[in-house]
């Protein structure tokens, strides 16, 4: 099984991504670790919060969000693979784990945070998806949530 804290965003070289310290993108980095690991070993999620603290990351994050949506998708996890289901190709059984992580969160922000633009989401999920996926898991991602979004979302794809 593979440590979250191993799960780094980086560029083609290895090394730290600089656009991604951004405070909300490491809140979302954050979220997907910390769901990766709520999927992989069914901890309970203060105690994987408690870790995600330790992060190096953790301090550049905003709280705040990281907490809402970790939180959020343990809490409406089954809700929102419901809502994923018309969007999938496949069974969430069959997709791996860190994309599993990131189509939650992207779910979750798509149906609670509609001041966040649907097209932001998406592209922080694909963003996320290119640096802790597989090789081509960010198409997956993108495709998705590309079909999802006018579910969750009808009125701000109608504008």
């Amino acid at each position: 099984m593979t440590n979250w804290a191993e799960l780094k965003m980086t560029d083609k070289a290895g090394r730290p991504d600089a656009k991604a310290r951004g405070a909300r993108r490491l809140s979302r980095l954050l979220a997907v670790q910390s769901t990766y690991q709520w999927l992989l070993s069914a901890e309970e999620p203060g105690a994987i919060e408690a870790f995600a603290r330790e992060s190096e990351d953790y301090a550049s994050a905003d709280r705040t969000y990281f907490e809402d949506c970790f939180y959020g998708v343990v809490r409406q996890s089954e809700d929102l693979r419901q809502r994923m289901r018309p969007a999938l190709d496949r069974d969430l059984g069959l997709v791996s784990p860190v994309e599993h992580a990131i189509l939650l969160l992207g779910c979750y922000e798509l149906v609670q945070h509609p001041e966040v633009p649907y097209r932001v989401v998406i592209n922080e999920a694909v963003e996320l998806a290119k640096a802790l996926g597989g090789n081509e898991g960010h198409r997956y991602i993108n495709g998705v949530l590309d079909r999802l979004a006018p579910l969750c979302r009808p009125d701000e794809l109608r504008a």
